[in-house]
Parts: structure tokens; C-alpha cells; sequence
């Protein structure tokens, strides 16, 4: 900033010059002190000026609360399925003007195309929009990517201005075990941030975990367990989203003396939630229905992530601190009002005031290549009576691991779907391997038909459930012929689906288009006897190696705990 400038800014503090806005008559949240303030708020040059008697435009917020800009620390946006200007639009009028994004899902397809494609795409935006840089990719040596991004590769963009840190390091045992690989990548950033993924991680080897240099968790889902990373000195990163819902669990070790270590994140938000249930204005409405004081839950989303990702411009409503500021009418549903980004008004009334258009950028193509596996091979011959099966756990990331009778018919492996065994398969879509994990999941009640994504985390090649091997590789074959995206397929027939053709994980249409057609998904699957409350969701992250307990890549069934391949058919 030149020098000039911060002298009209002083100025403008100083009241010798009018500034740009006040806002008059509302409450103002002082994070810092912890109470309600009673002031006006001056706005100059897309800062604030100070809080006090200042003379300029007024906007009157009678009785209103002032809060500072909401800030989301751990958010995919990829799951959104929205671009970085659809997303914008989606997030501005429910309070959010700042998030931390870990971009490792289409990194894992792209490798650094899909970094520079989101830093391009997410670029002069009125919702700031930064980045973690992708620890895993890939997630773990048990699947196949689309790239593989090493230390090197990460180190060209340590510099940019708005890459924050490390994001997640979910290969644990990996770090723990002492991965030169991963090593080199947290040295990139000694002072941090790191984030951590470390579920259920405990004793000597959650040390050795925070002695490498991570920061931060979201993945904790047991009370015991978040108080345990607390005391050793990690953020919790208290996470609501669409499927992975922690935040009653966790709520009690959020206290007084924990307040300023813990933050409200959303990690994954499908485009119906964030239509209909909000972002996280939706999460400070829960932890106060949970006994939180509304302004220690907003420290939680404002303030705290601010400090934790050392973004010292923002975070509360302060002289100097970015313009970025929420009305909202109460602090119980947290209905927004209005939103100001950089001083500027760009919601009124709940509502997206029209805009100057906002840049948007063309992604790069890349066709997938896919051999598609022979039908019998979804159906193979049995190698003993007992099988391992995936069961489902509602509202978590986490899977049991169940281990019950093989549904055969004529010595092969066949689905039972009045037992509510289903097929699962993920197909290889990056290098035309022809590589087919083959597997049984239990707790999506399907009677029929398949449901199948290109969105599966983290390595996202082509997963499939369903009752009828048939119906798993039409949708398959119908993912192909879009180029990504989201099927249900029953008798032969497609009953819905979503092109995703940015990656096979982003549609280019808005919100509102895209949650549409997510409905029509979901009530196709319940038309074939499924109640989930997200199939897709759930269905997406049951590739993933690294929370437990069993698993599904391409390569094979995952043991999660020996963090190594096992045989579908047997005991352990």
C-alpha cells in the first residue's frame, strides 16, 4: 500500500474526512472482548475506518446485528459441484466471504492443471477464495490417480499470494512411518499452516503425528478423541457438512478455555444442502440450538480461522481489518440480511444484488480413458463361504467392517438385496488400466438398479453400487459418454443423472440447476428402495483409504487400520 493512501485512511479514522459508508443503529460483535457493542461502523476505502460517530452515508441496521465476515477454514469446493463464480454466488448470500479450499479432489484427476485451473477460475471474485496446497495426491499408494504432485511440483506456488499452507496429510501412516515424500512436502511451509487427517488417531502415534508439524484436524468424530488432539495442541476443526455431521458430538469440547482453538468448518457441502440448508450460517444455528453463546460459535468462524491461517486482514469488526461485515436479524436462525464485501453492499434482503460480471475461465479437456471391465467380471467365482462386507455408519465417514455369508449362486458372487447386499465396484478412469476393485456394501436398500459417480474420493475414478450387475455397468458406460458425472440406472433404462464435465467432479451450470438435477438423482434412488438421505455422498467417500474401516479402490478392497489390501472372501 502506498503511503499516500494510508494517510487518507487515517484520515478517514481520524473523522477529517467523510467516509464512504456508516452503518448506523445495529449491535456490533466484538470478537476480541467477547460482548455486544452498540455502535456505528465506518467504512473507507474498503477497510474499516473505526467504530464511533463518523460523518458519511448512512445505512441504518436498526436493532440488527454486525458480524464479521463469515470464514470457512476446510471446504472442498469440488463437492459443491459448482465453479468458483457459481460458488461465489451460492455462498455470499448465506454470510461467507472467505474460504480455505483444499483442492486435492481435482488435483488427484488434473494434478497441477486443476490447481491452475481453480487459481484462474477463482481470481478477482467477491468471495475470497484460497488455498491449501494438496499434501496426497494421491491419498495413498492403494489406488490409482490421474497425477501424482510431489514436493517439487508444489514448491512454484508456495509464493502465490493466496496459498495459505499444507492442506490435509492424510496418508498418516505414511508421515508417522517418516515419508521422506511427505517430509519434503510439510518443510515447505515450517511455520505452517499444516493440516492434519487423522481419524481415530491416538496415543505415541498421534505424537508423532503433531511432531511433524501438523496443525490442525476435522476429522475427529469422538468426543475423547477431540479433547486428546486439543491437549496435545492441534485446532479442531469442528466439521457439519453434507455427510461427515460432528458437531453435537463434539460440542462439549468446545469450552471456555478451548474456545479459541476450535473452528466451525463445512469440509463438504452437496449443492441441495447449501440451496436449502445453508452454509455456515447453518452451523452457528445448530451449535446455539446446542448451548453455544451465539458469539463464541461466530469466534468459531470468524476470528479463529483468521488467526489459524494468518489471514490478519479479516476475521472481526475492527479499524483496519477488511470491510467484510453481516447483518443479520437475529442470533438464533441467523437469517442474513445483508452482506458487504471490501465495503461494498452485494446482498440486501437475503438477496444477491445484481452484478458487474464476474470473471469466469474455461478449464481445460481431458478425455477419460477407460477400458470397461466384461460383465462376469462383476459377478466372480467364489473363493470361500465368508465375505467382507462395508457397512455403512449414518452421518460419518466412517465404515464397519462386517463379515458375514457370501451371497453365491452357482459358486459365484451375486448381490442380496433382501439382505441389503449390494455390489460395489470402482473402475479406472484416468490411464485405461483396466483396473476393477470388486466389493460388498451394506445400508443403501436399494431393491434394484445401480447408482454410479466419477466424483470418488480422493483419486475419483468411477464408482458403482447396485442390486444388478447389468444396471452397475450401463451407468458406467453412461459416465463415459458424459465425460463425468452422476447416473441411476434401472432395467436397462437411465433414470436420471448430472453431467459433471469439468473433471468429472464440476458442473459450469449455476446452484440453482445444478441442485435441481441432484433432486432428481436422489428421488430416483429412492424409487428403487433406498432411503439415504444422500446416497451420492456416501457413495463418494467409500474409495477413500484413509478413514476407516474398509474400503473399495480400484486396486482392491482396503483394510484401513493395516492400511494394506486384502482379500474380498475370508476372515482377517
Amino acid at each position: 500500500m502506498s503511503v499516500d493512501r494510508l494517510k487518507r485512511r487515517l484520515q478517514a479514522a481520524r473523522g477529517e474526512v467523510a467516509v464512504d459508508l456508516v452503518l448506523t443503529g445495529g449491535w456490533v460483535a466484538n470478537v476480541y472482548t467477547g460482548e455486544w457493542q452498540r455502535k456505528d461502523v465506518a467504512l473507507f476505502d474498503g477497510i474499516i475506518a473505526g467504530l464511533g460517530d463518523y460523518d458519511g452515508p448512512r445505512m441504518a441496521v436498526p436493532g440488527q446485528y454486525i458480524l464479521p465476515g463469515l470464514i470457512d477454514g476446510h471446504l472442498h469446493l469440488e463437492s459443491s459441484m459448482l465453479t468458483p463464480s457459481q460458488l461465489a454466488r451460492a455462498l455470499l448470500p448465506l454470510g461467507t466471504t472467505t474460504v480455505v479450499a483444499d483442492p486435492h479432489e481435482i488435483a488427484n484427476v488434473w494434478g497441477t492443471a486443476g490447481l491452475d485451473y481453480l487459481l484462474a477460475a477463482s481470481d478477482g471474485l467477491p468471495l475470497d477464495l484460497f488455498f491449501m496446497l494438496p499434501s496426497c495426491v494421491p491419498a495413498s499408494p492403494l489406488e490409482t490417480s490421474g497425477a501424482r504432485l510431489g514436493a517439487a511440483d508444489l514448491k512454484k506456488y508456495r509464493q502465490h499470494p493466496r496459498v495459505l499452507g499444507l492442506a490435509e496429510v492424510m496418508n498418516f501412516p505414511g508421515l508417522i512411518s517418516g515419508d521422506t515424500g511427505l517430509l519434503k512436502k510439510i518443510a515447505l511451509f515450517p511455520q505452517g499452516p499444516v493440516d492434519g487427517h487423522a481419524p481415530l488417531l491416538s496415543g505415541k502415534a498421534l505424537n508423532a503425528y503433531r511432531l511433524a508439524g501438523i496443525g490442525s484436524d476435522h476429522e475427529c468424530t469422538r468426543l475423547a478423541e477431540a479433547r486428546e488432539k486439543l491437549g496435545m495442541g492441534f485446532y479442531l476443526m469442528v466439521r457439519e457438512g453434507s455427510l461427515a455431521k460432528n458437531l453435537a458430538d463434539l460440542r462439549p469440547a468446545v469450552t471456555p478455555a478451548t474456545l479459541r482453538r476450535c473452528l466451525l468448518v463445512t469440509d463438504d457441502c452437496h449443492p441441495e444442502d447449501l440451496l436449502k440448508v445453508g452454509h455456515l450460517n447453518h452451523l452457528l444455528k445448530k451449535a446455539v440450538s446446542l448451548g453455544l453463546d451465539p458469539l463464541q460459535a461466530l469466534i468459531m468462524a470468524t476470528l479463529n480461522p483468521a488467526e489459524y491461517f494468518r489471514l490478519r486482514d479479516r476475521g472481526a469488526v475492527a479499524p483496519g481489518l477488511k470491510a467484510d461485515l453481516v447483518v443479520t436479524n437475529d442470533l438464533h436462525d441467523f437469517r442474513i440480511d445483508k452482506v458487504l464485501k471490501n465495503g461494498r453492499l452485494l446482498v440486501d434482503q437475503g438477496r444477491l444484488l445484481p452484478e458487474s460480471a464476474w470473471p469466469d475461465h474455461f478449464p481445460p479437456t481431458y478425455p477419460f480413458q477407460v477400458k470397461i471391465p466384461p460383465l462376469n467380471s462383476l459377478s466372480p467365482p467364489a473363493t470361500g463361504e465368508l465375505v467382507k462386507i462395508i457397512g455403512l455408519i449414518p452421518g460419518q465417514l466412517l465404515t464397519d467392517k462386517l463379515i458375514l455369508p457370501a451371497p453365491l449362486r452357482d459358486g459365484r458372487l451375486v448381490t442380496d438385496p433382501g439382505r441389503d447386499l449390494l455390489k460395489l465396484a470402482v473402475v479406472e478412469r484416468h490411464r485405461g488400466t483396466g483396473n476393477l476393485g470388486l466389493g460388498l456394501v451394506k445400508g443403501f436398500g436399494l431393491k434394484k438398479g445401480a447408482l454410479a459417480s466419477t466424483v470418488a474420493h480422493d483419486s475419483h475414478n468411477i464408482i458403482v453400487v447396485g442390486a444388478d450387475e447389468a444396471d452397475m455397468l450401463q451407468a458406467v458406460e453412461h459416465l463415459v459418454a458424459l465425460q463425468g458425472g452422476l447416473a441411476v440406472v434401472a432395467g436397462g433404462r437411465v433414470l436420471a443423472d448430472l453431467p459433471l464435465p469439468i473433471a468429472g467432479l464440476i458442473s459450469p451450470a449455476p446452484l440453482e440447476e445444478v441442485a435441481a438435477g441432484f433432486a432428481r438423482l436422489k428421488a430416483a434412488y429412492r424409487s428403487l428402495g433406498g432411503d439415504l438421505p444422500d446416497p451420492f455422498m456416501a457413495l463418494s467417500f467409500l474409495a477413500l483409504p484413509v478413514i476407516p474401516e474398509l474400503k473399495l479402490t480400484d486396486l482392491g478392497l482396503v483394510d484401513v487400520g493395516r492400511f494394506e489390501i486384502v482379500p474380498l472372501f475370508g476372515e482377517d
